[in-house]
């Protein structure tokens, strides 16, 4: 499952439903779960905010129902900070961050994480992606990842990688499977990428799931209801058999 969590608020920040979120989340019950934009801390909201959990999002999401998690930072300002996160029913034996982002403003970042299947010899990787709402940065990002995959993936190992690619003119489809042999699972079922944002009314493909070494079956884009008011992107899910 892939998810943008908005930092715990619907729309333009109008009310805080992180609980009503990690509920939703929960009953999917997805063995891997990927989240852009998921709050490390804020110190403003954590004074301000009601039920404000007092752990870091990601680990209030993870909650019982995901013994492990990893978090890369990727934004950082005076109040705190948010990136993105995997939680996983997996064990993570090895997670790192890296940074993409380009210039100015924006700070985007790839968390890379390897699992370890019980029964399975070799390790499965995960990365969570959220790349810039520019085009020449999102072109730049795409190498990058590309050479992390080259540099750090096994050419043999399973890989899915997965999250808000911001990519509305679906630029990186021939890319990734170029340069990193990834394939995106509802292209290959429908012959298109999903729309999901906005999550009310989707129009643009923002948001992916890329196998390589693995196959993806029933990809699904997760109904409005209750979904839309929860994210301001639909949320992904597909079952993938190694």
């Amino acid at each position: 499952m892939t998810v943008n969590t908005h930092k715990g608020f619907t729309a333009l920040n109008r009310r805080f439903i992180l609980p009503e979120l990690r509920e939703a989340v929960r009953t999917v019950g997805a063995d891997v779960v990927f989240l852009q934009e998921v709050l490390g801390t804020h110190s403003r909201h954590q004074k301000k905010v009601d039920n404000w959990p007092e752990a870091p999002h990601y680990e209030f999401l993870a909650d019982t129902m995901w013994p492990q998690f990893a978090y890369g930072r990727n934004a950082v300002y005076p109040r705190g900070h948010h990136g993105n996160a995997l939680l996983s029913k997996f064990p993570i034996v090895h997670h790192r961050n890296h940074d993409v982002s380009i210039a100015g403003p924006e700070k985007r970042g790839l968390l890379h994480c390897v699992l370890r299947i019980p029964g399975r010899a070799q390790e499965v990787h995960a990365i969570c992606a959220h790349l810039g709402l520019a085009e020449s940065h999102r072109q730049q990002q795409l190498e990058l990842l590309c050479h992390i995959v080259r540099d750090e993936v096994p050419a043999d190992a399973p890989l899915v990688v997965a999250g808000d690619f911001n990519d509305w003119r679906n630029r990186a489809h021939q890319l990734l499977e170029e340069r990193a042999g990834l394939h995106e699972v509802f292209r290959t079922a429908r012959g298109a990428a999903a729309r999901t944002f906005p999550s009310r009314l989707p129009l643009l493909p923002l948001d992916r799931i890329y196998v390589r070494n693995a196959q993806a079956h029933a990809p699904v884009v997760l109904p409005r209801q209750p979904w839309s008011h929860l994210s301001d992107h639909a949320p992904l899910v597909a079952e993938i058999s190694l």
